[in-house]
């Protein structure tokens, strides 16, 4: 991918909800509305807090069957389809970007996109016409997560949007039935403070900095993947220029997605 755009895509962290997202009333068209504001991609990167593996590993970068990486829902959500096209050269420019000594970078040519990647891109891109490429976390370490995000960050200006996919909040084992939780809300309000004031360092160290930081995140998976997105958008000054689009909370959940550029 050589020819940069006109236009400067932004960098997202969304919160990606379970497979019923799709039947929520009013989240699909949340993300929806998010994407009809925004320029349109001319290929996704996309980070799900559901792959882990180490070296970093690069998924398909042809369309195979999708990873329906849950347990005990409904038959028709293991039906769903998102065929969207593969995205070879953008393949390429990760490999580029990435590799340095210290960093290899691997392929996983089988390796279809989980449900953290299909499930928003279905509300978001419903035509599945756009070239997806899944990249996998090969760490949970924050600092170097928010190194991977600087790196990747020249293919903004090359018409790629760069996802980062997880939860604002997520333990699943903490939730009661009905109502917020108080560690959810708390940790929200937290977090919406700290992006609001660009406390980079505060985030980074949020399991110490946060109240209920270690009950809104028992792991860190759901929430690192805001880490790529913030360093793809540090590396262009673009910390400043950030808001939330969505937020609220879903199933006890706090569902903050966030915008960068």
């Amino acid at each position: 991918m050589s020819a940069a755009t006109q236009e400067r895509m932004p960098a997202l962290y969304l919160s990606h909800g379970a497979p019923p997202l799709a039947d929520d009333p009013v989240w699909p068209g949340e993300l929806a509305a998010w994407s009809a504001g925004l320029p349109r991609p001319k290929a996704i990167l996309v980070v799900s807090a559901h792959w882990e593996e180490a070296p970093l590993a690069l998924g398909a970068t042809e369309t195979v069957p999708l990873v329906y990486d849950f347990w005990g829902f409904p038959e028709h959500y293991y039906r769903v389809r998102y065929d969207a096209p593969g995205a070879p050269e953008l393949a390429e420019s990760v490999r580029k970007l990435l590799r340095a000594p210290g960093m290899p970078v691997q392929d996983v040519p089988d390796r279809g996109l989980d449900h953290g990647a299909y499930v928003p891109l279905v509300e978001m891109y419903p035509g599945a016409d756009i070239p997806v490429l899944q990249i996998s976390m090969p760490t949970l370490d924050p600092v170097r997560l928010l190194e991977i995000g600087r790196r990747l960050a020249p293919l903004r200006d090359e018409g790629v949007l760069i996802v980062g996919s997880g939860f604002f909040t997520h333990n699943l084992a903490a939730l009661r039935q009905g109502g917020i939780p108080a560690w959810s809300a708390e940790f929200d309000d937290w977090g919406r403070r700290a992006l609001e004031s660009r406390d980079v360092d505060a985030l980074l160290d949020f399991t110490r900095k946060s109240p209920a930081g270690r009950l809104a995140h028992p792991r860190t998976e759901h929430f690192a993947p805001l880490f790529v997105t913030m360093g793809a958008a540090d590396a262009t000054g673009e910390l400043d220029a950030q808001k939330s689009v969505i937020d609220g909370f879903w199933m006890g959940l706090a569902k903050r997605s966030v915008q960068f550029g």
